[in-house]
């Protein structure tokens, strides 16, 4: 299990590579659900999403014949463009491996990092080319099996620990877990009265499924929320979760998307489904947790395009 001091020497380790990112009360947000809302805006982190941390936490942990040989990701979007970006910023090689149905701006930014890019047909099948790429020598930057990344993550806990008001319940968006899992076990330590909530989207329910299941098992793919659509949970974020977080809330796509245009609306902040998902997530909370419930949103990413938003938004019949 990840605890403080893995957390605060990653924080020391990224520290000249990452921005610490703001965290501030939302009057908009907070008049939306009905009780105080605090924003920790990752979505303004450098590549657009936290995903920077862990890539950077694990980037400056390879010894110089790893750096050397090269790294290479696995990623639905965010991750993916995260390593490529660090390695280039550390001079290091990078491959990333990603579905078609990866986000076209993702792919786009990926290539300009000057990582080599590798399409296959969906995210299975991404992460299944990771004992090829083993094979070829290559050091693998895991999106959430690794417990340097999640230490990475886990900085996010800790900003949000020192900057946050009194909050009695914090929302942290579910991909493969490492985000959760990093933040869990730094509010665990330093807010031990917190209810963390872990949030997935309706067809990329691997956490939750685990957690009926007992352990990791691997799920059908089906969300339009590339960035949270890992095949199957590890180990080792499964353990932190059914041990450190409250409960795993599964929305729908289209509440995601509609989080999305709520955000912007209500919010300011021009985020990303993955993001957006903790807007209805967050009312079931303020419904189980009474009116006393002081919320604080993860707000992961803002990795989306006009054109991506109002797709989405023609895709469910919102307006």
């Amino acid at each position: 299990m990840i605890g403080i001091p893995e957390i605060d020497a990653a924080a020391e380790r990224i520290a000249p590579h990452i921005l610490r990112t703001p965290t501030v009360s939302s009057p908009g947000l907070s008049a939306l659900l009905g009780v105080p809302v605090t924003a920790k805006l990752e979505l303004l982190q450098r590549t657009g999403s936290f995903k920077a941390r862990g890539a950077t936490a694990k980037l400056l942990s390879l010894g110089r014949a790893e750096r050397d040989a090269g790294v290479a990701a696995v990623s639905g979007g965010n991750h993916g463009i995260a390593v490529a970006v660090m390695a280039a910023a550390l001079q290091v090689k990078a491959t990333v491996v990603m579905p078609r149905s990866a986000p076209a701006r993702s792919l786009a930014e990926v290539e300009a990092a000057g990582a080599v890019v590798r399409l296959v047909d969906d995210m299975e099948a991404a992460f299944a080319t990771v004992p090829r790429l083993r094979e070829e020598g290559l050091t693998l930057v895991h999106p959430f099996d690794d417990p340097v990344v999640i230490a990475g993550q886990g900085t996010v806990g800790t900003e949000l620990a020192q900057d946050a008001g009194d909050v009695t319940d914090v929302l942290v968006s579910v991909g493969g877990g490492g985000l959760v899992s990093g933040v869990a076990a730094a509010l665990h330590t330093l807010r031990p009265g917190v209810r963390v909530w872990g949030v997935e989207t309706a067809g990329a329910e691997a956490m939750s499924a685990a957690l009926k299941a007992g352990g990791p098992v691997p799920v059908p793919l089906s969300s339009v929320v590339t960035t949270l659509s890992a095949p199957a949970v590890s180990r080792l974020t499964y353990d932190h979760v059914s041990a450190l977080v409250h409960d795993v809330l599964v929305v729908p796509d289209a509440e995601a998307v509609r989080g999305c245009l709520e955000l912007a609306e209500h919010g300011r902040l021009w985020a990303e489904p993955a993001a957006g998902c903790l807007l209805p997530a967050a009312r079931r909370v303020v419904e189980r947790a009474g009116p006393g419930a002081r919320i604080a949103l993860v707000v992961c990413g803002g990795n989306a395009t006009a054109a991506d938003v109002a797709s989405w938004t023609e895709r469910f019949g919102l307006r």
